[in-house]
């Protein structure tokens, strides 16, 4: 089996300042791989690499193992991928509209099952004539993610997408996060700084601190068995940062 992602030599920095040293990390496909760390160690910026929204200064990303970058990744294989963020961005229109709209853009007009489905699988079916603007925000990451999945990707991308919600509506999201993983085949890359959810989800976890990673591993040896002591101090909280 070939890594649907690959990371080799990558060093990206803002300012001067390397925010990311990784000289190889490899993604596999059907799993869920997770990258947990403090706040300002890079998670979200290696996503962006990974999701090709941003080309490393140097190294290269490869998806199936072709080099691509942020200007030459061609639309059939952009279009296989798509991200969720912490703050969800929605059209001032109905939940039906915003989860419609890629389908739209891709001049498809037939997507009306494939969107009923996206409702029903993130429990919005009854809001769905409702304006967006009028949602919580919890339902408004939901949509966000019936957004993402209508769309089948192969790989889902998601950065922080339970940060700041409540306990019903980060349950449900985690459901969602399983059953696209689990029933729909996404390979998905979760950044998270909850290290809980991280357990709960991943198949590999990965900690990154200072632009760095320390350990990528099973998410039980990662856990139970952690090899490099500062992975030990930050699921403990003892690393100081």
């Amino acid at each position: 089996m070939i890594p649907i992602l690959r990371l080799e030599a990558i060093r990206h920095s803002y300012g001067g300042h390397f925010t990311l040293d990784i000289p190889s990390l490899a993604i596999w496909p059907g799993e869920v791989f997770a990258v947990v760390g403090p706040s300002g160690a890079g998670k979200s910026t290696l996503l962006r690499l990974l999701n090709f929204l941003e080309k490393p200064q140097q190294g290269r990303v490869y998806l199936h193992e072709k080099a691509y970058t942020a200007s030459n990744l061609p639309i059939e294989l952009r279009r296989r991928m798509a991200a969720v963020f912490q703050q969800p961005l929605l059209l001032n229109a109905s939940v039906w509209r915003n989860v419609s709209y890629g389908l739209r853009v891709r001049g498809s007009r037939n997507g009306r099952d494939a969107i009923q489905q996206a409702l029903d699988e993130v429990r919005l079916t009854h809001l769905a004539k409702h304006p967006a603007h009028r949602l919580s925000g919890g339902e408004a990451q939901r949509v966000s993610l019936a957004r993402a999945l209508v769309l089948n990707p192969e790989v889902l991308f998601l950065d922080e997408p339970t940060a700041n919600l409540d306990p019903g509506n980060v349950r449900i999201i985690e459901d969602i996060i399983r059953q696209a993983n689990q029933v729909r085949g996404a390979t998905v890359v979760l950044v998270t700084h909850n290290i809980w959810q991280a357990r709960r989800l991943a198949h590999r976890v990965a900690l990154l601190f200072d632009g760095e990673i320390i350990e990528t591993a099973a998410v039980d040896d990662f856990f139970q068995h952690p090899q490099d002591p500062r992975t030990q101090a930050f699921l403990t909280g003892d690393l100081i940062y």
